[in-house]
């Protein structure tokens, strides 16, 4: 596990996951979130950011985190491990909401600065429909992977954390 990313609805916990599996393995965490978006939530140039996203993946080992579909394919080619968060919509939705609250007028640690945590209408949209729009492709993408890759989709809270006891070196 050199290069791992891990995918999902907004609300899954990516960059949560990310944050342990860099503390337990030693890895470099990149939050594409804090790439992606400028100061003042503006957005990447469809160009550049398929060069960042090239630039990133050719780095020795990381965890990366974020689901960007335009640079999936991208990140996919290169990636020996690849996690899917497919947690149900309503636990997504209501870890945004409590996000939401926990950083009021401020950007989250895993967020470009100056980018304060915000919750609209289309986000919701976006993570209410993910199951039936985003999650199918997902999967067939996930069905492809080489056999030099390793596909894990955790699907509850406890084999998430099961997955966690099992690579850390602290666990029994």
């Amino acid at each position: 596990m050199k290069k791992i990313l891990i995918i999902g609805s907004g609300g899954a916990g990516k960059s949560t996951l990310a944050r342990e599996l860099g503390t337990i393995l030693g890895l470099e965490v990149i939050h594409l979130d804090a790439w992606y978006w400028n100061p003042g939530w503006v957005e990447t140039p469809k160009t550049q950011w398929q060069s960042i996203i090239q630039d990133l993946t050719r780095r020795e080992s990381w965890i990366m985190d974020g689901n960007y579909s335009g640079t999936l394919d991208i990140r996919l080619s290169v990636a020996d491990t690849v996690i899917f968060l497919d947690f149900p919509r309503l636990l997504c939705l209501s870890r945004v909401i409590k996000r939401r609250f926990m950083y009021v007028r401020q950007s989250r640690p895993d967020m470009a600065s100056n980018c304060p945590e915000r919750l609209n209408w289309e986000f919701l949209k976006y993570i209410w429909s993910y199951p039936i729009l985003r999650r199918p492709g997902i999967l067939e993408k996930l069905s492809q992977v080489t056999p030099n890759q390793q596909a894990l989709i955790l699907r509850k809270q406890t084999e998430l954390r099961g997955l966690l006891q099992k690579i850390s070196p602290y666990s029994d």
